[in-house]
Parts: C-alpha cells; structure tokens; sequence
C-alpha cells in the first residue's frame, strides 16, 4: 500500500474554502486577474507524457498507486505556471472503476491520496489556490450509451463526492458529463452532500451547440442546475470551443459564471487518450481568449494540455 510520501500531508493550519463565492474572484478568492480564474490542464495526459502508466481501466489513478511523487510535481508544475485552481487526480477513482482492476475496496483510500496530494501541492506552492474534487462519469465519457441508470449513478456518485468533501477539496467539479440522467443524478447528489458548492461541466457533440453527445440539449438541463457555482464545458476540442461557450451565454444571460477547458490530441479505446502538438501553447491561449470574449470567466486546459499550456494562458490573461 502507497500512502502519501513525507512532506506531502496537506498543511492544517490553512482555513477551508468550502462556501467560497465563485461570482466574486478578486473578493473572496483573492485573484486578481481581471476577474478570470485559471484552472489548471491535464492530469491523466501529463502523466503519461512523464513516462507514467496510465493504461486503461485505471488510467491516472495508478498514479496513487506506482507515482505519487510524479502526481505532485505535475500538480506543483500547473501552480507554477499561474493556475489558480487544480483538480484532484480521482478521475478514475470510483469503485466501479477501481473494479476493474481488482481494487475495489481502495475507492476511499486513492481518493483521499489524490486530494492529499493536491493539497500537499497547493500549500507548498500557493495557499490561496483552490482545490477542486474532480467527479468524472462512471464509464467512458464519449459513450453516453454507457451510462448506468439514475439510482445507481446517484449512489455511486455521492459515494465518491463524500470521500472528497471529508478529504478537504474547496469545491465538488462534474465534468465531462455526456449523459444527461447521469449529469443530474451527480449533480443532485453533489447538492445533498456539499449544498451549493459543486460545480458542474459538460462534454458536448460536435457540430450544433449545445447538444450532450446523448442529444440532450443543454438549456433543457439547466433549470434543474441553478445551485451549480459555474456550468462549464470541458473537452471539446479547442478551436471548437468558441461557439459553445457563446451559446451557453445566451442561455444564462450572465447569472451563472461559466467554465472552460479545451483538448488537445484525440481518444484511444487503449491507452485513453493520444497526445498531439496539433495546437502548441499560444495558440491554445489565443483559442482561450475567443472564449472569454464569448463569456467564459473560468478558463483551463483538459486532455492533452501541459504546463506550458497553462503558463501561455496566464501571460495571456496578465
């Protein structure tokens, strides 16, 4: 068993920023970049550009186990490079996914490590960073047709959401939700267990916007997410990205600030994703900008993205 090496434990003298209010970043979170957050990029991706294995079912979530000092670094790396928020590595730490690789009884263990570990990273380097706990979809998150059904993607999701909220994160993050009766039962879950400190982001389909890669239209959705801190939407492609963000604009007229984090490279049924230098990092920030013009005030990196993506991104917003 591989438990946080020495000097990794998260400081706890640091006051929690759970209840923090993301409509006021200069305010509350003491971030002053003209009002734009920046998340960080990959993890998985990054992971495996440091010769880390991230083979499927586990995908990052081997990290814990084989790489934690790895998983540190590239956490310390994106607050290094100006972001001021990063998420936990438990994209892949539900029991279902851990199943797979016969680890079912180590959901809470690896979940508290990956938020362990982001903590240890953000103490040492910028204690008013945020720490967000990464909720990913129980099965692939290109193939809605996955999903499981409503009752147990509730049960399975606010297990996870609990081992986050008890392990510290400021804020529970959705993402990459494709499914829509998946997407609510998370975010319902979310509500119940960290009311009003949840978050929540959507992988759409190519072509029109606003359209869940199971057809679900976003706007039919958002009525039922008014508690979300920001609605975002996360790998997309990020010369696609733009358009997205314009429509989710119109269709909350401001109330509710909106996230953003493009990919770079592509799927892969075995390794997960392959990376490509297909946009290099300034031309990612340019793309990132579109988006804030668009109406993004959150913006960030996801499959694909490193360091240096990060970094272009915040000369960018300076």
């Amino acid at each position: 068993m591989t438990s946080v090496p020495v000097g990794m434990e998260p400081s706890r003298s640091r006051r929690s920023r759970v209840g923090a209010d993301l409509t006021g970043f200069n305010v509350i979170m003491q971030f002053e970049q003209d009002d734009i957050l920046l998340l960080d990029g990959a993890t998985g991706t990054e992971l495996d550009r440091r010769g880390v294995d991230v083979s499927l079912p586990l995908w990052s979530a081997r990290a814990m186990l084989e790489a934690p000092e790895v998983l540190l670094d590239v956490h310390r790396s994106y607050l290094d490079a100006g972001a001021g928020a990063i998420c936990t590595n438990t994209f892949r730490t539900h029991e279902r996914s851990l199943a797979k690789a016969g680890l079912v009884d180590h959901a809470e263990r690896l979940t508290r490590e990956a938020v362990s570990i982001a903590c240890a990273a953000r103490d040492e380097v910028n204690q008013d960073a945020l720490v967000l706990g990464s909720v990913a979809p129980l099965e692939d998150c290109y193939s809605p047709g996955r999903a499981a059904d409503v009752e147990t993607c509730r049960h399975e999701h606010a297990q996870l959401i609990r081992y986050l909220v008890d392990g510290g994160v400021d804020l529970v993050l959705v993402e990459t939700m494709c499914s829509a009766h998946e997407a609510l039962a998370a975010a319902s879950a979310a509500e119940d267990l960290t009311p009003g400190n949840w978050a929540i982001s959507f992988c759409l389909a190519p072509g029109d916007p606003g359209v869940l890669l199971d057809g679900t239209l976003l706007a039919d959705l958002l009525p039922e997410l008014g508690q979300a801190r920001f609605i975002g939407i996360n790998c997309v492609a990020a010369p696609m990205m733009t358009d997205q963000v314009k429509h989710l604009h119109s269709l909350l007229h401001g109330n509710i600030p909106i996230a953003a984090y493009g990919n770079v490279g592509h799927p892969d049924d075995e390794r997960g994703w392959v990376n490509t230098d297909a946009i290099d990092p300034d031309r990612y920030a340019e793309h990132s900008m579109q988006w804030v013009e668009a109406g993004a005030s959150i913006i960030g990196g996801c499959c694909g993205t490193t360091p240096e993506t990060t970094r272009a991104m915040s000369f960018a917003v300076t």
